[in-house]
């Protein structure tokens, strides 16, 4: 058997506002807070992977305070997909929230490339995926 994907660790300066940004762009919830380092683990709110659950469950996220800041691009990211709107209108969305575009010189591509609010890149792509 080989290993299962279930969790991506977040280094950033602050978890619960980074939980809080990606539950937004995720539709996830809060799952558990470290109180001791103040680590924030957010996953989806759908019933545990299982017979009464099709498919795999999405990975958790867990933020954790760091004292260094971002200093270079991302060599790992997220890649998100409009599920129930298109690219544009949720690009839109995740700019309310307060991400921001970015430019990793990507070019004329397919996909948009955002920061979360502490400068993490991710992707949203164009084709919806349920």
């Amino acid at each position: 058997m080989a290993s299962k994907f279930t969790e991506l660790a977040i280094d950033c300066a602050d978890p619960d506002g980074l939980a809080r940004f990606w539950c937004s762009v995720l539709d996830y919830e809060v799952l558990g807070k470290d109180e001791h380092d103040g680590s924030v683990m957010i996953g989806s709110p759908a019933e545990p992977e299982g017979r009464n659950r099709p498919g795999p469950v999405p990975p958790a996220l867990t933020f954790a305070r760091v004292p260094e800041g971002k200093t270079v691009k991302n060599r790992l990211h997220i890649d998100v997909n409009p599920t129930d709107r298109d690219q544009d209108e949720e690009v839109r969305r995740l700019l309310d929230l307060g991400a921001r575009r970015a430019d990793v010189g990507q070019g004329d591509q397919s996909w948009v490339v955002l920061t979360d609010p502490e400068g993490n890149e991710f992707c949203v792509l164009s084709s919806r995926h349920p």
